[in-house]
């Protein structure tokens, strides 16, 4: 195995030392409807629990926690990973500019301003805020903080993966929604370093799948991104980023999902195992569903990453108004 992956995961143990005073180890949840017809054991991993909602307070919190004092920082976000970032940097006492794509959830617009800093609406989409907030870095001074491209982030997503292994003797899978790859990269690096046996599934949504285009092709690639339900892993991927070798040494099969499937998926995690999460934590059930049938007897996880939803477009997800559905 190439020396990547084990080094990936020995940063994730020293990330671990310096955050988990400042997250919350989130709970593994044995599924109630999920798996029982196949003869499966299935888990959620719910960082839908987790202190801002979403996994991203980890990798926020590993690369601010490893900032020097008093720098003026910036990050680039679809939502939840300003929200952490947010978070972190109220915590360790840093000042930080947000920006984000003028699509960005109200919901999670209005969680980031309530900390406090500094916000920008940039683009439609998540990869213009990030080019936004990469020239302002260079013109203004900002010290650049990534959502996924960097080994420090990459760190504190990948706690994950060790919080699982002390929770679950055996994982025969894994299935993980796939944005930019800084949280399957982190996980995956994690597993295959100490528990090789375990597949990972990487998720992507059919809308907005820069990573697991780029994946295929061996290089960075642009790709068309339409809207998602799945907002949170929606955008392009930064040329030269590390999550692509990451993704592409650790991830065993790529599983692509559309809009009804993780629609399905979110009405399912609502009414079957009462979960209501974001569509990218649904994206990763959506997965797990459209491969079920190879799964019989196996132990799967199926990482929830978030819960920082639009009201309204859960709930018109959830409860098909065409359809003539009530609540």
């Amino acid at each position: 195995m190439p020396n990547t992956l084990y080094e990936t995961a020995a940063n994730v143990v020293r990330a671990r030392a310096r955050i988990h005073s400042h997250i919350f180890e989130t709970p593994l949840i044995p599924a109630r409807k999920a798996g029982k017809a196949i003869g499966a054991q299935v888990f959620f991993k719910a960082e839908n629990f987790q202190l801002t909602g979403s996994f991203k307070i980890r990798g926020a919190m590993s690369k601010i926690s490893a900032q020097a004092p008093n720098q003026r920082l910036i990050t680039a976000s679809s939502g939840n990973h300003g929200i952490g970032a947010a978070h972190a940097s109220k915590v360790l006492f840093q000042n930080l500019t947000v920006v984000l794509p003028v699509t960005v959830v109200p919901a999670k617009l209005e969680k980031i301003r309530s900390y406090g800093v500094d916000v920008i609406l940039h683009g439609v989409e998540t990869g213009l805020a990030e080019q936004h907030a990469q020239q302002l870095a260079i013109s203004e001074g900002f010290a650049y903080i990534s959502p996924y491209n960097d080994p420090e982030v990459i760190a504190g997503q990948g706690t994950i993966g060790l919080e699982l292994l002390e929770q679950c003797a055996e994982i025969d899978n894994i299935f993980i929604s796939m944005g930019g790859g800084g949280l399957i990269g982190g996980i995956a690096s994690v597993l295959k370093a100490f528990s090789p046996r375990t597949k990972v599934y990487g998720i992507a949504a059919s809308n907005s799948k820069a990573l697991a285009e780029s994946m295929k092709a061996g290089r960075i690639v642009d790709v068309e991104h339409h809207d998602t339900l799945a907002d949170a892993v929606s955008g392009g991927v930064d040329q030269g980023a590390i999550t692509l070798d990451l993704a592409r040494l650790a991830v065993d099969e790529v599983v692509e999902c559309g809009e009804a499937e993780i629609r399905a998926g979110l009405k399912a995690l609502a009414f079957d195992e009462n979960m209501i999460v974001e569509g990218s934590a649904a994206l990763a059930f959506a997965g797990f569903n459209k491969v079920a049938e190879r799964l019989t007897g196996k132990t799967s996880v199926i990482l929830l990453c978030g819960a920082n939803y639009d009201k309204n477009t859960i709930m018109n997800a959830i409860y098909d108004r065409q359809r003539g559905d009530t609540y």
